[in-house]
């Protein structure tokens, strides 16, 4: 015996203190592994893609812009638009308002909610398709438009592309390994022709066209097997071709008569060749710096300008310079498109971004084409520039669900 206690409560305690010892590493260690997986998985909350935000609004801004520039002498001049040159002005910038006000709602919302409506999306769009063909409002050659009360004109086509986005990222995800047979292949395929087709059949054939694409560069990302898309794509571009130069050589329909106008728009400059002769004057015209806004010398001479042909009044009236500057906007959307879906969290969320940025990508580079005659005219518009309802808010709506998943993405 000490002052201390006994023998035995004395190794009693050492021996407790020696087993405390070896525990607290080892709790410790438990801890770290713990956390380490949590880490891995740790995603940014915070802040939206800076770049992509403010590439959208110097888009539309330009958009709105350009669009009076291209449309108040027309308007001024048509009872139709009660003689009131900012009609379009007014139009395009409710629009744009109502863009911003969706693409900061849509935003704030947690993608995975997106899962939840993509059939209803899909099935809904189809309905709305079907009801192009039954009752749609035809236009220039193609029936796009449904007339909606209060809405006004509609062009469900516009939605094609928003379904054909989530139906692709939602398959991808649900059934990732689906597309290493040919017959589930097939099936994905599938669910990109019948909004195509659908579109097609009245007459959309620019709209089927990007759907396609989107369809198919998604399904080309997500598949395993490169080989297959040669194959069937040099089948796909090789019947179109077939297609459209035997229309051009026989005269079969109005794309045939486009192809040949494409090939030399000078020997058709009262019909099918007028409009790309004068975007080309107004592409020539706009020199380095361009001859001013407002001071376009061709609107007068190309139908719609404040539509597909909108990029032609930007050259002539920014230049050159001008027009880079909104070639290099698009680009930096392109690009920080593809490091959201780089960094998305999930296979869902990186084929949806993806699938934006295709669509964006697309859309501009057919749009461009036209003007400067590299590709026959079809119309497109010029995503977040050109005039047209449907077509900047559901960009804008897209943009807003990029701008949504970069708030997901990993930290670097």
């Amino acid at each position: 015996m000490n002052r201390y206690g006994s023998a035995h409560e004395n190794e009693y305690d050492a021996y407790y203190l020696s087993q405390e010892r070896k525990r607290r590493p080892k709790k410790k260690a438990k801890q770290q592994e713990k956390s380490e997986p949590v880490q891995k998985a740790q995603v940014n909350l915070g802040n939206v893609d800076v770049s992509v935000l403010f590439v959208v609004i110097i888009l539309v801004l330009i958009g709105v812009v350009m669009v009076f520039s291209a449309s108040y002498a027309m308007a001024a001049n048509r009872p139709r638009f009660n003689n009131d040159a900012f009609y379009f002005l007014w139009r395009n910038g409710a629009f744009a308002i109502t863009g911003f006000a969706a693409m900061y709602a849509i935003s704030r919302v947690n993608y995975k909610w997106w899962r939840k409506g993509v059939w209803i999306l899909y099935i809904g769009t189809l309905v709305l398709l079907g009801a192009v063909v039954v009752m749609g409002r035809d236009a220039y050659g193609a029936t796009r438009w449904l007339e909606l009360p209060i809405i006004g004109q509609f062009q469900p086509s516009e939605l094609g592309k928003a379904a054909i986005i989530f139906m692709m990222a939602h398959l991808v995800d649900k059934y990732p390994n689906a597309l290493r047979t040919w017959s589930n292949l097939g099936l994905f395929c599938l669910a990109v022709f019948v909004p195509v087709g659908m579109i097609l059949l009245p007459g959309g054939f620019s709209t089927a066209l990007i759907v396609a694409t989107v369809g198919a560069g998604m399904i080309f990302i997500a598949s395993p097997y490169v080989l297959r898309f040669f194959v069937f794509g040099g089948l796909g571009v090789s019947a179109a071709a077939a297609y459209l130069f035997a229309s051009a050589r026989l005269g079969l329909d109005f794309r045939g008569a486009r192809i040949q106008a494409w090939l030399n728009p000078f020997d058709f400059p009262d019909t099918v060749g007028f409009q790309t002769i004068n975007a080309l004057y107004a592409v020539a015209t706009g020199g380095l710096f361009g001859i001013g806004i407002g001071e376009s010398r061709q609107v007068s001479f190309i139908p719609e300008p404040h539509h597909d042909m909108i990029f032609a009044i930007i050259v002539e009236e920014l230049g050159l310079v001008g027009a880079t500057l909104i070639l290099v906007l698009f680009g930096i959307f392109i690009w920080r498109g593809i490091v959201i879906s780089m960094r998305a969290p999930d296979t869902f969320s990186s084929m949806l971004a993806i699938g934006i940025v295709i669509a964006i990508a697309a859309q501009t580079i057919i749009n461009v084409g036209v003007v400067t005659n590299t590709i026959p005219n079809t119309g497109v518009t010029l995503p977040f520039i050109s005039y047209g309802g449907t077509s900047l808010l559901v960009s804008m709506a897209l943009a807003g669900i990029l701008l949504g998943i970069s708030r997901f993405s990993k930290s670097e």
